[in-house]
């Protein structure tokens, strides 16, 4: 190489697309430089024969035979900086995009509308250890429960390199046994680089009432099939008469059996295009380099929160009542730039449905985090590198047994108590009033099929924003069912669905509006509501008011029935249900 080195001026720029951008590049011409010389990309070379592209966080060096080198950095650190900036920014897109095309094809391939149409899944990229990498914009209590389902089903499975495991089993790490997770771990060369895994609503699994969230649930068993983690392939033979022999057999066996393997032919599908993918990100990049970046956007995720920590008081708590007075309470101090978050004082285990599992309130922690940190990144398990939870035996966290009528039951843990818990922690941290706090979920069926949505409602406001109305919000990021599907699917009619004007708190900054969602029935059909917020209103912040509660009926001849906030019922033909759903609370005083 020349002793000596120098930079060369350009003369000229052209415009170029690069990784997807279009950015100015200086140009210089081969012939014209002088040994020595000097080029930190993005820079253009031409010459007689050839083009040459010097990217981002590369230099080019001329030597004295006219050789170009080219190196991996520049001499200035704050340039290596930005170079590692922009590589991670887009592994960061490359990861996202993996995890994307595995949603599209789901439900692509899927047959239910609660996967087709509702988007009731989620896909999710992970490290060789299990940790959440990145995810698509799918459902917030799915994903942050990933990471705990694939790191507690590791502990007690094997698997292998052409293997996938299925489970729905809330104490390693499910939610509710509607939603059932796929996990496939994915090898380079025999090494594990890491998992992909997605976790689909099937609106039918067994269970004691039709849709599988009985009301009246006191117990797991009576809330459907129970998958314990176990092989849907093995050494890459599927095992679908084992996965059979699991829908049918449980004591309240599912009511759709063929609609739950075709979706799960979907979910499967949906494994292999992401194995496939990070395979060939391999292939392109080597394996050591994609690795070395899922851990380099943990260790980012983890500064970002890290220092957001710094800005946060030393204590914060809050407590919130559910609608049959159960109590959640949280207090958060930050001891040394660590949180730490304690869930004692919450209401022992539940009697009925209401109770959550540790990889809910994962979600729930996980997602609150990721408002706080409130800039563009994953959802990704590093933002909890500094975060240390204390969840004794509680509604929170309850303890399971092998015999499934000894168990708890957990359908509405997921739904209802992961919507309380987010708000509760939004009012520790005082970061927006509450939302409307529930799912709103309906469902109705009979020994032929379930169905089931959930129902949108008022947002909170915050400091310096209004809340939206009428949409899905925090835990539950769903579609609601068009009407046409539903009509022509099932024996309903959709006679109302309309903004609730007036539901959301007044403030300097007002609530969202709830909504008002009517259906006629055609035929007869069992009825589940599992809702919240039915007698506690969504509470309002800084002189902001409440929201206000929801409340359904029946219509039966002409008169009208209230219903309770969790209810079951039959409905006849000719029959009514209006579901009214919360506003959200408003935030800061009006000044008149």
């Amino acid at each position: 190489e020349p002793e000596r080195r120098y930079t060369p001026k350009s003369d000229k720029t052209k415009r170029i697309r690069v990784s997807g951008s279009w950015i100015k590049c200086p140009v210089f011409k081969w012939e014209n430089l002088l040994p020595g010389a000097r080029l930190s990309g993005p820079s253009l070379i031409l010459s007689e024969s050839s083009t040459l592209l010097v990217e981002e966080g590369w230099t080019f060096v001329l030597d004295n035979s006219n050789n170009g080198i080219i190196r991996l950095g520049n001499s200035s650190r704050s340039e290596r900086t930005k170079a590692d900036e922009a590589q991670l920014e887009l592994f960061t897109n490359r990861f996202t995009a993996i995890a994307e095309e595995m949603g599209t094809l789901l439900q692509r391939t899927s047959f239910s509308v609660n996967v087709k149409e509702r988007l009731d899944f989620s896909c999710a990229l992970l490290d060789k250890d299990g940790n959440l990498v990145v995810n698509a914009p799918h459902i917030p209590v799915h994903l942050g429960s990933m990471g705990v389902c694939v790191r507690s089903v590791m502990k007690v499975m094997r698997a292998g390199e052409g293997d996938v495991i299925i489970t729905n089993h809330p104490a390693y790490g499910g939610s509710h046994l509607p939603d059932i997770t796929l996990i496939k771990p994915v090898f380079v060369r025999k090494i594990l680089i890491g998992f992909v895994a997605n976790r689909a609503h099937h609106a039918e699994v067994g269970g004691s009432r039709p849709g599988s969230m009985p009301s009246d649930a006191t117990c797991l068993e009576e809330e459907g099939v129970v998958i314990a983690p176990t092989y849907l392939v093995r050494n890459r033979i599927s095992q679908w008469d084992a996965v059979r022999s699991a829908f049918t057999s449980a004591t309240f066996p599912t009511r759709a059996l063929e609609e739950n393997l075709a979706d799960l032919n979907g979910a499967l599908m949906s494994l292999e295009q992401g194995a496939e993918s990070l395979v060939n990100l391999c292939r392109m990049f080597g394996s050591g380099e994609v690795t070395k970046y899922m851990t380099l956007l943990r260790q980012h995720a983890s500064a970002v929160i890290s220092k957001k920590f710094r800005q946060l008081k030393k204590y914060y708590s809050a407590e919130e009542y559910l609608d049959d007075g159960s109590k959640l309470k949280v207090s958060i101090s930050k001891k040394r730039n660590r949180l730490h978050i304690d869930f004692t004082g919450c209401a022992p285990v539940h009697k009925g449905n209401l109770n959550a599992t540790p990889a809910i309130v994962n979600s729930v922690i996980l997602y609150v985090l990721r408002l706080l940190v409130n800039e563009s990144i994953p959802l990704n398990e590093g933002l909890l590198h500094n975060v240390r939870t204390h969840l004794p035996t509680c509604i929170l966290n309850p303890v399971f047994h092998s015999d499934h009528k000894l168990s708890p039951a957990v359908v509405g843990g997921n739904t209802e108590i992961s919507q309380r818990l987010t708000d509760t922690l939004l009012k520790a941290l005082r970061l927006s009033s509450c939302s409307q706090g529930t799912m709103n979920n309906f469902l109705f069926g009979n020994d032929r099929f379930g169905y089931y949505e959930t129902i949108c409602g008022g947002v909170g406001a915050g400091q310096g924003f209004n809340g939206f109305s009428a949409v899905h919000q925090h835990m539950t990021n769903t579609r609601i069912t068009d009407p046409e599907i539903v009509e022509h699917r099932y024996g309903v009619r959709l006679e109302k669905f309309e903004i609730r004007k007036g539901s959301g708190g007044s403030g300097k900054w007002s609530g969202g509006d709830g909504v008002e969602r009517q259906f006629y029935f055609k035929e007869s059909f069992q009825v589940s509501i599992l809702s919240q917020h039915r007698i506690v209103a969504p509470f309002g912040m800084n002189g902001g008011l409440p929201g206000k509660t929801g409340e359904q009926f029946l219509i039966r001849d002409n008169k009208r029935k209230k219903l309770k906030g969790t209810d079951g019922l039959v409905v006849v033909a000719g029959d009514r249900i209006i579901i009214k759903t919360p506003g959200g609370g408003g935030w800061g005083k009006i000044r008149i």
